[in-house]
């Protein structure tokens, strides 16, 4: 069954497209500046480029989990949103944040602190913003008659994120208790609780796609769940080693550390499973194919190349270096890009009526855009692992070894290049579905 109140997903989707474009030019702006092309830096510097670029990895990853909301939530408490109009106050306000913090970043209008750039006053609209949404979601939930695992541990996931933004607003003179809360925002997202938004989506996608009885999928995302708490909480450690705190996180660090890609093993596992199990063949294979790759990718990028560079042993030399780039685009692409492309894909021919499941031009969009960033990694792998030999065991220059290491930036570009090409076609093929309609959802 379909609910009218789900066309609101439609626009959250076309918002984080068009935040996902802005997102990968400003990273093709540093890409050529660190191959010497540096042409704007008059208007935009490098540190500008950056700061934009990781904050519309946020913003653009939460405008598709919020579609996401909009999507399942109704579905699966088969019940319609309580107020239709106040999604669309939300996603207009949010939508007006993002571009005047955007735009004062260009001004050095920002608070300097690494991923979480922007202006307090921006701060307390984000936190009026996410309130509403959470209030949407939860009152829909609460007074529904059917409340499902995935329902619950989606909602907790968005939850516990908007709880998990307030540490990053605490005001510390002290730049190491500032540092320490800071990780509490950042690691507790990507590694902590969005797992159990990807989670969430993940569930529902499998149970729609797979045929797989619901309760045999919801009982792995109490495995997922637990995992995701036992090593993702202490697992911050790995963030505290060399900011001036005390050195039983070296330990803790270490050993939680060790402990994380069990969760994102568990999510492909998970996947991989419903699939064989799956006795239903649903036509949307490009929703399927985003689905089960990004379980798949996640575990690499996320799990095993975060594990790769997280231990004390190894981090002491790769900390701060081009391999965090490496481990931090494929796990970001894999775990909670490609999961937002997945529901997307699923939801859009539902919304619209227009069933593109075989567009030739889709697979390509999923080919290449994993296939670019796969190349991606590799460039930031190698150029990492020189730049750790020369500045960190040889004792060279920090500038003059960016110099050394320019040519793998070539690479990157190309890659990226590959990449953004197939982000081009999917979103061509967004736009080719065309807008929801009544009648779609009537169906």
């Amino acid at each position: 069954m379909k609910y009218k109140s789900q066309k609101v997903a439609y626009w959250f989707f076309a918002l984080s497209m068009l935040l996902l474009v802005l997102q990968i030019t400003y990273g093709f702006i540093m890409g050529f500046a660190r191959m010497g092309f540096d042409n704007l830096h008059e208007f935009i510097p490098f540190n500008t480029a950056r700061a934009v670029h990781t904050n519309l990895l946020v913003v653009w990853l939460l405008s598709g989990f919020m579609g996401a909301a909009y999507y399942i939530i109704p579905e699966e408490a088969q019940k319609e949103l309580v107020s239709v109009k106040l999604a669309y106050v939300q996603l207009i306000s949010l939508a007006l944040v993002g571009v005047v913090a955007i735009i004062g970043f260009h001004f050095n209008i920002w608070e300097g602190r690494k991923f979480l750039e922007i202006p307090r006053p921006l701060d307390y609209l984000v936190v009026v913003n996410v309130l509403l949404f959470l209030g949407l979601i939860l009152t829909t939930l609460f007074k529904a008659k059917r409340r499902t695992t995935t329902s619950l541990v989606l909602s907790m996931g968005l939850l516990f994120a908007a709880l998990l933004y307030l540490p990053g607003m605490l005001p510390f003179d002290s730049q190491v208790t500032d540092s320490f809360f800071r990780w509490w925002v950042v690691h507790l997202w990507v590694e902590g609780v969005w797992e159990l938004i990807m989670g969430g989506i993940l569930s529902f996608l499998l149970i729609k796609l797979t045929g797989v009885d619901r309760e045999v999928i919801e009982k792995w995302l109490y495995v997922i769940v637990g995992l995701t708490f036992l090593s993702g909480v202490l697992g911050t450690g790995h963030h505290y080693y060399y900011i001036g705190v005390n050195k039983i996180w070296l330990v803790v660090g270490g050993i939680f550390s060790a402990l994380e890609p069990l969760a994102f093993l568990a999510m492909a596992l998970f996947a991989v499973n419903m699939y064989r199990k799956g006795e239903k063949k649903h036509p949307n294979k490009l929703a399927l194919y985003w689905t089960l790759g990004s379980a798949i990718v996640s575990f690499v990028g996320a799990g095993l190349l975060g594990f790769a560079h997280t231990l004390p042993q190894t981090n002491l030399y790769t900390h701060g270096t081009l391999v965090t780039a490496m481990h931090g685009h494929l796990a970001f692409w894999g775990a909670y890009a490609m999961i937002v492309l997945a529901i997307i894909s699923y939801a859009l021919p539902n919304l619209t009526g227009r069933k593109l499941y075989e567009s030739s031009r889709g697979r390509a969009a999923f080919w290449l855009s994993n296939i670019g960033m796969i190349g991606m990694t590799v460039a930031f792998g190698v150029a990492g692992v020189a730049q750790v030999y020369l500045e960190r065991k040889f004792g060279m220059d920090f500038m003059t070894v960016q110099k050394e290491i320019s040519v793998h930036f070539v690479v990157l570009v190309l890659c990226a290049t590959m990449f953004a090409t197939g982000i081009v076609l999917y979103i061509i093929d967004f736009y080719k579905h065309g807008k929801p309609t009544d009648e779609a959802l009537d169906i």
